[in-house]
């Protein structure tokens, strides 16, 4: 599971790989934390719950990132250290659930990521393994 940051006009955007769908998803959100910030400190911020549900893969992983945005605002700390414990499909619905640990804001120098986009976005299975590129608005 690795993740590479890369430039994008007035954005930007994060490359992700992994193993599974779990590991992809999670390598996505460390880049999001990365982005966030220069330096995450190791031993600080207590681990939360993260539950979304979508129509699709694709909307699922949007409304993944798009919680960790709410999530890091409503309680003033950066999630880092993702973990995607499960993804699956009941019915036509997507759910994922996992987990995160909180660095409180005033702890780090972080730059804000405003949103979230689906311009460009990719989720693709490539055979041995999956790749995803996600942009978000700075």
């Amino acid at each position: 599971m690795s993740f590479e940051l890369r430039d994008h006009t007035a954005d930007v955007g994060v490359a992700a790989t992994g193993d599974d769908l779990e590991d992809v998803f999670a390598a996505v959100a460390d880049g999001l934390a990365a982005a966030s910030c220069d330096a995450i400190p190791a031993e600080n911020g207590e681990r939360f719950s993260v539950a979304v549900a979508a129509e699709s893969r694709e909307a699922l992983l949007f409304d993944y990132l798009d919680e960790l945005i709410y999530l890091r605002d409503v309680r003033a700390e950066l999630p880092v250290d993702h973990r995607v414990e499960r993804i699956d499909r009941a019915d036509d619905e997507w759910r994922l659930e996992g987990s995160a640990r909180g660095i409180p804001l005033d702890a780090i120098d972080a730059r804000e990521i405003k949103a979230v986009t689906y311009s460009e976005m990719r989720l693709e299975d490539v055979g041995d393994g999956w790749e995803s590129y996600v942009v978000f608005d700075v």
